[in-house]
């Protein structure tokens, strides 16, 4: 049998302060939504300002990047690339979700939602890595792509 890390609220709980902290720096209003790695919610949060929308929108994505294990991005780029049968597919292809690896497993992901998806994706790399310095974006058998 073999072991791998996963998440905790409390992991959670520092995600989304160093979110907050990271859009708060930049005079962005943003949700964070942290997911574990089968795609369940640990933790939402909303700052004062954000809009409606954006809660789902930051779900989305995460469980974009949990249930495949890559950024959402990777999805956003094969719908640009015209592959637009990705649309029906049961998930978000929108830049600002991020799987989180640590040592080759992903143990949950985060997603943001509320500025430019640039900027969502800046929001969660500041996240994680500052409770996950080495965490990567990609396993390293998907480098490749």
């Amino acid at each position: 049998m073999r072991t791998k890390s996963v998440l905790t609220l409390d992991d959670a709980k520092q995600l989304m302060a160093a979110a907050e902290a990271e859009a708060a720096r930049n005079k962005w209003d943003i949700v964070v939504a942290v997911l574990d790695d089968g795609a369940h919610l640990i933790g939402l949060h909303r700052m004062d300002r954000a809009r409606p929308g954006n809660p789902d929108v930051a779900i989305q994505k995460a469980r974009t990047s949990a249930l495949t294990l890559r950024s959402s991005k990777v999805w956003e780029d094969r719908v640009l690339e015209g592959r637009t049968s990705m649309l029906g597919m049961p998930f978000m292809p929108v830049q600002g979700g991020l799987p989180i690896i640590v040592n080759g497993d992903c143990i949950g992901a985060i997603g943001i939602s509320g500025v430019t998806s640039q900027q969502d994706e800046q929001v969660a790399r500041v996240a994680i890595h500052s409770l996950f310095p080495t965490a990567e974006f990609v396993r390293p058998e998907d480098k490749h792509e």
